[in-house]
């Protein structure tokens, strides 16, 4: 209505002051056009393209894979029993199968991971927030979080089993201290990224301690902090590999590195070539049905990525 006030009152041809007429049609057409460009276009994205972009790719990519691989344990590049055919992987995969056992494992390695990555979370994320808002906790053990993310997570499977034994507890301690670093530092660098006017707007709004934490900073955190997640995930898979690898016992279950380990044991070729696609298999799962998802919220939540 300002805008349409103004406008109303310009100087007519003739110099004075006064209505002059407007088109109707040209202050339509401005408002449509500012309107199109705020307006985000929405479309449900075709079940072919979907197919075509998505699905497609990595079929063939996996296709791909399977083919060179045929192709090189045919031109006998090496021994049988040091590469065998993807038909013997596919053989014992379908024993373990059978017998019941397949689910078993994986589930094993699986609900320890993400119980331990659980832990990690509720451990990392106030240890971040503190480090990152904290300027003496930053300079006591900042130095530290990233000196511990880079420290092989095997190095902590020897002490973890002298200190707690074989069992679970063991492997839980040597996912935290893989993953905890990791999280807390992703979200060290998304609080530090964080504009200073969104945290001054906070504190003119009364957002402030942890109203403002939770409601300015996190938000405006979440790119780095989910990064964070991610590698932490990455991690937690990794430490939790290691620990099963080494500290291989029937009393903690059989899990996807011990299953590793029983193959190395018994020169089982096959056994080990299921048990590395097994463990990439997971590892690929988690990232497109968990992290995907939320990368794609936290960029369509800021404009970054057209809604399908």
């Amino acid at each position: 209505m300002a805008s349409t006030d103004i406008t109303s009152r310009r100087k007519r041809p003739d110099g004075e002051a006064g209505p002059v007429d407007e088109k109707p049609d040209d202050l339509a057409g401005l408002e449509a056009g500012l309107d199109a460009l705020d307006a985000v276009q929405i479309r449900r994205t075709p079940v072919r393209e979907v197919l075509l972009q998505k699905v497609l790719p990595p079929v063939v990519a996996v296709a791909l894979v399977l083919v060179v691989w045929e192709l090189l344990v045919r031109a006998q590049v090496t021994e049988v029993y040091k590469l065998p055919p993807p038909s013997a992987v596919w053989d014992s995969a379908k024993d373990m199968w059978l017998a019941g056992t397949l689910l078993e494992v994986v589930w094993t390695s699986v609900s320890r991971g993400l119980f331990g990555f659980l832990l990690a979370v509720a451990i990392g994320t106030p240890l971040g927030l503190l480090v990152a808002r904290v300027k003496l906790v930053r300079a006591a053990i900042g130095p530290i979080l990233s000196g511990l993310q880079s420290l092989p997570s095997v190095a902590w499977v020897a002490p973890a089993v002298i200190w707690l034994g074989l069992n679970d507890q063991m492997m839980f301690a040597v996912i935290l201290l893989g993953a905890v670093p990791s999280i807390a530092n992703g979200l060290v660098s998304g609080v530090d990224q964080v504009p200073p006017l969104f945290l001054r707007a906070g504190r003119t709004l009364g957002a402030t301690g942890l109203r403002g934490t939770w409601h300015i900073v996190l938000p405006a955190a979440l790119p780095g902090y989910l990064a964070g997640l991610k590698q932490g995930w990455a991690f937690s898979w990794r430490s939790l590999m290691a620990a099963e690898i080494i500290a291989s016992s029937p009393e903690l279950g059989l899990g996807l590195g011990q299953l590793l380990e029983n193959g190395r044991s018994n020169f089982d070729m096959p056994g080990i070539f299921l048990s590395i696609l097994l463990i990439l298999f997971v590892g690929i799962a988690i990232d497109l049905l968990i992290f995907s998802p939320l990368e794609r919220w936290v960029l369509r939540s800021r404009g970054l990525l057209v809604k399908n």
